[in-house]
């Protein structure tokens, strides 16, 4: 039995927070992952490699309608959907040899296999290369992330996918029904029209990603219908059939939807199966994830679960908070209750979408006195340099007060933009009010202007 300070199990960026600010703090840490590379489902299967297929995809778009790249080429190339793929690879295989070179560097005991935790204290793993490890600390973070949803009756296999296996498409298809409209099935809807595939968008719902502000919801329906993506709202999934090379999704509406290939992104399951081999309080939900406290701790306080695992909102930003807060309230006893409320959203459809705080919905609702500051990006001037003019940035603040109360980016670089507004945001008031950002000055031309110009346009509607 190798006794360790720390035992953590998975390296996404939730497992690799907790692993790094442990280190930091002088444990002894234990890094247990299943695969045989370093990273976790964000680094291999998710984040990294779709947003790099989207922005290859993206570069090769705005090269192609250039005119000065067309006059010197009268003939567009096709893009190959596994070549895209396989560049994104490359990336993430950069991305785990530098994680490993962190691992090093910070003294990170290593383990590739797959973990059971026999007991509060003790973690068995059966390595890859055959035989067994039995780490034992005095506490534990699971940080095992999740995988897509997998119902039983739904045939998957070569032309029926979910979001990991869509990665291995050894073809371009010619047309593409996504089931589930959620953030993963609207990115990949602009990525696969992106290479002129149709696109086929079902969602079970009214609307598209419900939990943003309204009218960047109908943003999002009308640019994705302007590239030319289908989109079918209130629609329920009966059943999938096969004929030949063609995939028929029936609907309970009646509806029949046809294509080469189908893309099931409707919902994701937390990885805790056959995790605890022995009789435990843990709360584990019928999706997979595991309950938590506002410190991450289980119903075993020395076992943490952090990340995908433990629920909303399944951000690899904010899981990698959430592994370093829990390593803090390990080391130190810190808190971060609050820190963790202020998340901003990154959405990267195209164009993109990056949100933080109230909506004028739950605004409305909570009859707050608010108003609106608005700035689209067709008036700011780099984005007529760049060419990317659809879009517009929303800033939600109290008409008395003038604190800031939301941020609603859409458009390009919105996942980029929104970190300023955020720092603004979380400033003590009244620090945090609108007209900090009247009283700054910002670079010309940025995108950063639109601060400026949204709140100009908000403080004069008061």
């Amino acid at each position: 039995m190798t006794p360790f300070d720390v035992v953590i199990i998975g390296s996404g960026p939730a497992g690799e927070g907790a692993a790094m600010q442990c280190a930091k703090d002088g444990k002894r840490v234990a890094m247990v992952e299943m695969n045989p590379d370093l990273g976790g489902e964000c680094l291999h299967r998710g984040t990294i490699p779709s947003k790099a297929l989207r922005h290859s995809i993206q570069r090769f778009l705005e090269s192609a309608t250039n005119p000065l790249v067309k006059t010197f080429h009268s003939s567009v190339p096709e893009l190959s959907f596994p070549s895209l793929v396989s560049a994104a690879r490359s990336i993430s295989k950069r991305e785990a040899e530098l994680s490993r070179r962190n691992y090093d560097r910070n003294h990170v005991a290593l383990f590739f296999g797959r973990a059971k935790i026999t007991s509060p204290n003790t973690v068995s793993v059966t390595i890859r290369e055959g035989g067994e490890e039995v780490l034992e600390a005095p506490s534990i973070v699971i940080a095992t992330g999740s995988r897509p949803y997998r119902p039983k009756d739904v045939p998957f296999d070569e032309r029926i996918h979910d979001s990991d296996t869509i990665l291995d498409l050894t073809y371009t298809p010619r047309s593409l029904t996504i089931y589930g409209a959620g953030v993963i099935g609207c990115e990949y809807a602009s990525i696969f029209k992106g290479l002129g595939i149709k696109v086929t968008l079902v969602n079970h719902r009214s609307k598209l990603l419900e939990f943003l502000d309204d009218e960047i919801i109908d943003a999002l329906s009308y640019h994705l219908r302007e590239q030319g993506v289908v989109i079918k709202h209130n629609e329920e999934f009966e059943r999938i059939e096969r004929f030949q090379n063609e995939t028929h999704l029936y609907l309970k509406s009646g509806k029949v939807v046809k294509s080469d290939t189908l893309l099931w992104a409707n919902g994701r399951s937390g990885n805790s199966d056959s995790l605890f081999a022995f009789e435990n309080p843990i709360e584990i939900d019928h999706r997979g994830n595991i309950h938590k406290n506002e410190n991450f701790q289980t119903a075993i306080e020395n076992i943490y679960a952090v990340g995908d695992i433990s629920g909303p909102p399944a951000l690899a930003s904010a899981a990698f908070n959430q592994g370093r807060f829990a390593a803090l309230h390990i080391t130190k006893g810190a808190h971060f209750e609050n820190l963790l409320k202020s998340i901003p959203t990154g959405i990267y459809t195209n164009p993109e979408i990056s949100s933080l705080g109230k909506t004028e919905r739950e605004l409305t609702q909570a009859k707050i006195p608010y108003e609106v500051g608005q700035a689209h990006f067709r008036n700011i001037a780099r984005a007529q340099i760049t060419g990317q003019t659809a879009g517009l940035l929303k800033i939600l603040f109290h008409r008395e007060t003038l604190e800031i109360l939301g941020i609603h980016c859409f458009g390009d670089q919105a996942s980029e933009i929104i970190h300023i507004g955020q720092a603004i945001m979380a400033q003590p008031s009244p620090n945090n009010r609108i007209v900090w950002f009247v009283e700054t000055t910002f670079n010309y031309p940025t995108m950063a202007e639109a601060y400026r110009v949204a709140a100009l346009n908000g403080l004069n509607r008061l």
